[in-house]
Order: C-alpha cells, then sequence, then structure tokens
C-alpha cells in the first residue's frame, strides 16, 4: 500500500484540473479489484478527501442483452456486457465537464432491470472507478490515473471457483470461464495490453 500511496500523492500533487480526479482500477477476474479499491478509498478518505467509488459491475446491461445473441460468449462479455456508449455519455463525459450531479444507470440482478441513481460530484471528489476492460479504447482518453491489479492466472482460477458458486459446480464454473471470461480477457491483453499502459502495477495475491 506505501506505494500505491506515494504514486497517489505524487499524483495529487500535480492535479490542477478544475473537476474531479478520475482513477481507473484495471485487472482481470478474481484479481482482487474490489478489495485493493477499498483499501485506496479507505486511505484517501483518511486523508480527509471525498471518494466515488464506481463498480462496473453495476453497470451491466440486461441479460437478453448478452447472453445468446448469435456471438461467440467472449464477444458477448467483451463487446454487450456493457453499453461503452451510454457508460460515457453518464459518467466519462459529465465528470470531465463538472456536471455536479450525474445520473447513473444501475442494472439489477433479481429482477434483469435498471434503475437510476443520482450522485452529487464535487469539484474536488476523486472518482475511483473499478472494473475488468476498464482500459479498453474508447474510455482511455478519460482517466488521469490508472492502476493494473495483476495476479497469477492460478490464484485467480481459484477464486473465481470459490466465489462464483452462484453459476453451479464446479465444473459448470470452469466451462464458463472457460468459454466466456477467460478468451475475452486474453483478446483484451492482446488488443490493449492494460498491464503496460497503466500508470503502475499492483501485485495481489
Amino acid at each position: 500500500m506505501q506505494k500505491i500511496r506515494l504514486e497517489l500523492e505524487k499524483h495529487l500533487a500535480q492535479f490542477h484540473e478544475s473537476r474531479p480526479i478520475m482513477i481507473g482500477i484495471d485487472g482481470l477476474g478474481g484479481a482482487g479489484k474490489t478489495t485493493i479499491t477499498k483499501q485506496i478509498a479507505d486511505e484517501l478518505k483518511r486523508q480527509q478527501y471525498e471518494v466515488l467509488v464506481i463498480h462496473l459491475d453495476d453497470h451491466i446491461m440486461a441479460h437478453s442483452k448478452r447472453y445468446d445473441t448469435g456471438n461467440e460468449q467472449w464477444y458477448e462479455y467483451y463487446y454487450l456486457q456493457w453499453d461503452v456508449d451510454r457508460i460515457i455519455e453518464e459518467l466519462f463525459e459529465p465528470i470531465h465537464q463538472h456536471t455536479s450531479t450525474i445520473t447513473l444507470t444501475y442494472y439489477k440482478q433479481t429482477s434483469d432491470t435498471h434503475v437510476q441513481q443520482m450522485k452529487t460530484v464535487s469539484r474536488n471528489c476523486i472518482v475511483l472507478i473499478e472494473g475488468v476492460f476498464l482500459q479498453r479504447i474508447e474510455w482511455q482518453a478519460y482517466y488521469d490515473l490508472t492502476f493494473f491489479v495483476d495476479c497469477p492466472f492460478e490464484v485467480r482460477r481459484e477464486r473465481v471457483l470459490t466465489r462464483d458458486r452462484y453459476i453451479g459446480h464446479e465444473q459448470k464454473i470452469l466451462r464458463k470461464y472457460e468459454k466466456r471470461y477467460w478468451p475475452a480477457e486474453r483478446y483484451y491483453c492482446q488488443q490493449i495490453n492494460p498491464h503496460e499502459r497503466a500508470d503502475m502495477l499492483i501485485s495481489s495475491l
């Protein structure tokens, strides 16, 4: 955490825009992004910063838009899981234009529907955006700072097998990851090279 703290302090000291700071916390499935994001948020709050945390998985599309579309499963996950343009319109652009109140579309898994929530974002706020594929081409220009949470595949594999029991038994989880999630992650790494593009790598074991 010390290296992260120093990187944050350096960046905050050099930031002179009259708008909120946008920090992307990227990483592949099971890497520990949510845990790292909470640690960063807690540290910033301890220093009296206002913090808004955005979890990308709260903003996915309805089931029918991302499953059984006729495309390969990896394609559905990478290209159809999120409405990339809507997130730009609702989140990235308003933050950059410093719109003090933004309205975000949240996904409700229990009913497979969406609700809208308003968020107040002050000029001095730090916005932490956490999720997979954050450094995709369409969003790259909006971040002021990016972290990539790096974790060995074997560790991530064991984590998702334990975490994602909602999918079913272990073999069912593996089949879904082998067809949908891991191929999309390989595509992302090949196309974007997020490890190299990020401002800082964070090791998570």
